[in-house]
């Protein structure tokens, strides 16, 4: 099955919530596409084989608080490479390093152990969502930060209408973008 046909499938899968959480917004959900285990492997598939051809000389992926978290340890281990994770503020203990990001609503703080990046290493940065970017622009300035060399944030759906990619200022792929 070539990367469209897992793509099709994948796309099939993800939950639509129309007036979720508040009226007006279509919320797509990756969770719906995760309980069927041949999407689990397509996606897998898919996200691995796109950094083995962008990024084979990638050192780290990092996963951002909550969802990102099922995916960069899956793909770490399937490069045989390491994985962080960077979470909200009060989540990890020892010695971190942060950084304070605007919300629609408000502001948030962004941390990461200062011990699992190590200056010069090269990251690619995974999440669900893509979607007004303030979260991955965030985790960019975060390991920018620490000295790392951002090489891409890759995310599995894109809300493109709402423009956080234009926020980025680093290589950014979704691998499914809905308008």
């Amino acid at each position: 099955m070539n990367a469209d046909q897992k793509l099709e499938i994948i796309k099939k899968h993800i939950g639509v919530f129309p007036d979720f959480p508040k009226k007006g917004i279509v919320f797509r959900d990756v969770f719906a596409a995760l309980t069927n285990s041949e999407v689990c492997i397509y996606l897998r598939d898919l996200l691995v084989e796109h950094i083995k051809l962008n990024y084979p000389d990638v050192d780290l992926i990092v996963g951002l608080e909550s969802r990102g978290f099922l995916f960069n340890l899956l793909i770490a281990s399937e490069l045989g490479v390491g994985c962080a994770p960077i979470r909200k503020k009060g989540k990890l203990p020892g010695e971190c390093i942060s950084v304070e990001y605007t919300l629609e609503y408000g502001s948030d703080i962004f941390e990461m152990q200062k011990s699992a990046i190590k200056p010069g290493q090269k990251v690619v940065i995974v999440d669900d969502l893509l979607a007004t970017g303030g979260s991955l622009e965030a985790a960019i300035k975060l390991l920018r930060k620490a000295g790392a060399i951002v090489q891409e944030g890759l995310v599995v759906l894109e809300l493109v209408d709402l423009g956080g990619r234009k926020r980025l200022d680093c290589n950014v792929h979704s691998l499914i973008k809905y308008e």
